[in-house]
């Protein structure tokens, strides 16, 4: 993913180079930035995507790219691994206080998609399971699967096993939240899984999003990570815009157009979304 990275042309003047994570909701929302300032006048550059946070926040310091959709609470502990906040308020504050100077969040949306361990409803039915402390006694007879860096963050299985004492049989590693894992689930390799909480498939696949009453995992709300030097008065403006018209509701609804039967682009889900909010 580095090398991928390291092919992108710095953006010059005031052009903005914009970026996203390897999954669906975050090609998405880059191509909404991206229509969003091009209807403003601004030009702008897209990337392939460029892979994981641990990829992509080298790229916004070197000035390989200049724009990426984030969120709150995975951010905030990429910075800080002891962060403890979790009300969305308190983690926004603490990640504006712990960016490096040359990085930059703007405001932060009402939307939410938070990371989840997701079962299949057998096995939510098989455990009585409705969060995960319910399957925190059973997590030794199941295969967990995510993405790659799961693994190792903070929140991810170092957290579920801290916060609940869970400890999974073994580990798959797949996709973030993708088809790879979605497959997997459904064809019974693993049992358990990391899947994002505005996956439109959760229902239609017979998945449970369990809940998390302990906190393990923080905020997750969506908000612009910019190089500083990118953040001009007037690209503030457009992208606060975006994100003021941002909820919960709009993931599901652009993650499910996009995932849709004629599967349309990501800048078509965008501009449709745009237009019909007066942001086009």
């Amino acid at each position: 993913m580095m090398a991928a990275v390291s092919l992108v042309a710095c953006g010059s003047g005031s052009e903005i180079t914009i970026g996203s994570a390897n999954f669906a909701e975050s090609q998405v929302l880059a191509a909404v930035y991206a229509q969003a300032l091009r209807a403003k006048g601004i030009t702008v550059d897209e990337t392939p995507p460029l892979g994981s946070r641990e990829a992509y926040v080298p790229a916004l310091q070197d000035g390989s790219i200049d724009l990426i959709p984030d969120y709150t609470g995975t951010l905030l502990q990429y910075f800080d691994t002891k962060a403890a906040q979790s009300a969305p308020d308190e983690v926004y504050a603490a990640l504006r206080a712990k960016l490096p100077a040359q990085l930059t969040v703007l405001d932060m949306s009402q939307a939410q998609d938070k990371d989840a361990v997701v079962v299949p409803e057998a096995i939510a039915r098989k455990y009585h399971a409705t969060s995960i402390a319910d399957l925190a006694p059973h997590c030794g007879e199941l295969v967990f699967g995510g993405p790659p860096e799961f693994q190792t963050r903070p929140d991810g299985i170092p957290g579920i096993k801290q916060v609940y004492n869970c400890a999974f049989q073994s580990y798959h590693a797949l996709d973030a939240g993708g088809p790879l894992t979605l497959a997997a689930l459904r064809d019974g390799q693993i049992q358990a899984a990391d899947v994002f909480t505005t996956d439109p498939n959760i229902g239609p696949d017979h998945l449970v999003a369990l809940g998390d009453p302990k906190n393990n995992f923080a905020a997750q709300n969506v908000v612009p990570l910019i190089n500083s030097a990118k953040a001009t008065p007037r690209v503030r403006q457009v992208l606060n815009a975006v994100s003021a018209k941002l909820t919960t509701e709009t993931l599901i609804a652009l993650n499910a157009a996009f995932n849709a039967p004629d599967k349309p682009d990501q800048s078509t889900v965008a501009k449709e979304w745009l237009s019909r909010n007066g942001l086009g």
